[in-house]
């Protein structure tokens, strides 16, 4: 039994190594594209090269293909989101910005994140009203991860903070856009020092 076993280690490779992948193509992301791509090789060159058949060849093989898989995978993020931000957790999503992918009301919905990194596709629910389809959101509890409450941008509006800054910088005097109509704050040219070179 186990001389069938080890005259067939290359076909036992190649195999695992395709279901791997396989596996893989069912579920992107998990890494078992690496290991997959690792049997595979192995497999290959002791089905091409019986000779180089023998287990300790077939091993060593293994690890130096899968490490140079692993580099490749790395190298060329074949699935995106390299150098951009990772959710380290479920408060990371909380003021998370993007819109409804369906109609989202306090009982259900489903929204796609900005940043929501390789699965951006959430169940979210309202804390009140309901957010139409196409609408900018943003995520105001993530509830664990499972179910976000999400607000619309546009509803968001002023609140009593922007009112506050707002009231202070008018007893305080100074200009708003309204006010000067360009937003420009234009001074008189006598008021102005005049520009002189400094030297070194």
């Amino acid at each position: 039994m186990i001389e069938v076993l080890l005259e067939n280690i290359p076909l036992a490779l190649l195999a695992a190594g395709l279901v791997l992948m396989g596996l893989e193509a069912l579920s992107p992301g998990a890494h078992l594209i690496v290991i997959g791509i690792a049997l595979v090789g192995a497999g290959l060159v002791g089905v091409v090269f019986p000779p180089a058949a023998n287990v300790l060849v077939l091993a060593a093989l293994t690890l130096a293909i899968g490490l140079a898989a692993t580099y490749v995978y790395r190298e060329f993020d074949f699935y995106g989101g390299k150098g951009t931000p990772q959710t380290s957790d479920s408060e990371s999503l909380a003021g998370a910005t993007g819109y409804a992918t369906e109609t989202v009301t306090n009982r259900g919905g489903e929204v796609k994140l900005e940043q929501g990194g390789f699965a951006p596709y959430y169940s979210a629910r309202t804390a009140g009203g309901t957010i139409e389809e196409g609408e900018e959101i943003i995520v105001l509890d993530p509830g664990g991860g499972n179910v976000l409450t999400v607000e619309s941008l546009d509803s968001i509006g002023e609140d009593e903070i922007d009112r506050a800054l707002a009231r202070e910088s008018s007893s305080a005097g100074e200009p708003t856009v309204d006010e000067t109509g360009s937003g420009d704050s234009s001074t008189d040219d006598s008021i102005r020092e005049p520009e002189t070179e400094k030297s070194g």
